[in-house]
């Protein structure tokens, strides 16, 4: 098991939201070293392309291809993340996408503090075959 830091924490014991600020990062980061690898472009084309992937909608699309292969315990924390209680009220997304993306980050949170990285890079992959 890996990270990126050895900090000592049991994801079981984090709250969904806040497994779900970590998932944003990490599912950030990759989406960005992914489009760099893929094509040297300009820093706006860029930002212009990570931010159509990590948008509300389109992780909640990229959630819809991941679900049938998520085991027992992946699934509870994707439900524990979508459902949530938020003050946030999404301004460019449905309430549905909002907390079906919050539930996404939450489970890529949760499987990165796991120190999970094959399953994180396992199901990166899954997600984007076609977007890259």
């Amino acid at each position: 098991m890996e990270r990126l830091l050895d900090c000592d924490c049991e994801p079981s014991q984090i709250s969904p939201l806040t497994l779900a600020f970590v998932g944003d990062g990490v599912y950030d980061l990759m989406v960005r070293e992914k489009l760099v690898c893929t094509a040297n472009r300009a820093v706006g084309v860029l930002n212009n392309e990570k931010v159509k992937m990590v948008c509300c909608q389109a992780q909640s699309e990229l959630y819809k291809r991941i679900e049938p292969l998520l085991t027992d315990e992946e699934l509870a924390v994707y439900k524990r993340g979508r459902n949530a209680h938020t003050s946030h009220t999404p301004k460019n997304a449905s309430v549905a996408d909002y907390h079906s993306a919050t539930g996404f980050e939450a489970l890529l949170g949760y499987i990165y503090l796991k120190g999970d990285l094959e399953r994180l890079k396992s199901l990166f992959n899954i997600m984007t075959e076609e977007n890259f």
